[in-house]
């Protein structure tokens, strides 16, 4: 009987030990649960999976087929260059406002206007346009040197503090009126023009390098434009047209050029 007895309480204090071991396992796992989900870790991004399914539907899904967009695309955190309370919807495929009445373009734009210029890594880019600085990133991340011109302070003030946090080296920003280009600077392998207007501005045409392509919305505010892809031969334009689109008007000097 002693025995028995013995045993009993060998078993009952084992499985008091068990339970006591499994409560302290289950409260340290909601402990450290609580603390992951409050505590946001250095250099983790909580958009990775939502920006990775906008690049597979989106731009993939739609017949972007160059990988190092794709790429660039699938990392670049698109949310840091919208406003705070837009960043929830920063991944789905559309236009969203940034101020100053300007849009940050849908991503499948951007990626297939990106797509379009051809960029291999070494080449020099001008950017007219700058907007919220997303465009000009995923340009610095497919080329060499980026230039980027802004004719709104505030715009250009915002995109250099975003672009600089994240790490860019190879950016150059402007304040200045975009129909003019950046003479100085030029020529360029590559030009792309974030706003519309009717023609190409002439001193863009200039800057642009011989062999080198120029995108850019041509047409009306407040129509539908058509963006082409023109290429410099010889000193003479050829124009690939390639579909429409809707973008904000180009401002500036532009407006006084002849029609």
């Amino acid at each position: 009987m002693s025995t028995i007895i013995s045993f009993s309480r060998t078993k009952h204090r084992t499985f008091s030990l068990a339970w006591f071991f499994f409560f302290l396992a289950i409260s340290w796992f909601r402990v450290h649960a609580a603390q992951e989900q409050s505590t946001p870790h250095e250099g983790k991004d909580p958009f990775t999976q939502i920006r990775s399914a906008m690049v597979e539907r989106d731009l993939r899904g739609r017949g972007i087929k160059d990988r190092r967009v794709l790429a660039v695309m699938d990392s670049l955190p698109r949310h840091l260059f919208v406003p705070e309370n837009l960043r929830s919807v920063a991944y789905e495929d559309r236009a969203l406002p940034i101020g100053q009445d300007q849009t940050i373009s849908q991503p499948y734009v951007v990626a297939f206007m990106t797509e379009l210029l051809q960029l291999k890594g070494p080449e020099k880019v001008l950017e007219i346009g700058t907007g919220s600085g997303y465009q000009t990133a995923v340009l610095a991340r497919l080329a060499s040197e980026v230039l980027s011109i802004e004719i709104l302070p505030p715009l250009s003030e915002r995109a250099k503090e975003i672009l600089e946090r994240i790490g860019f080296d190879n950016i150059r920003l402007k304040v200045g009126d975009g129909f003019f280009g950046w003479d100085e600077k030029a020529p360029f392998d590559a030009i792309l023009v974030t706003a519309a207007a009717p023609k190409v501005p002439g001193p863009l045409w200039r800057q642009l390098k011989e062999g080198g392509r120029l995108i850019m919305p041509i047409g009306k505010e407040g129509q539908t434009q058509r963006l082409v892809r023109i290429r410099k031969i010889s000193g003479k334009q050829v124009v690939e047209d390639i579909t429409g689109v809707v973008f904000v008007p180009l401002t500036g000097a532009i407006r006084q050029e002849p029609r």
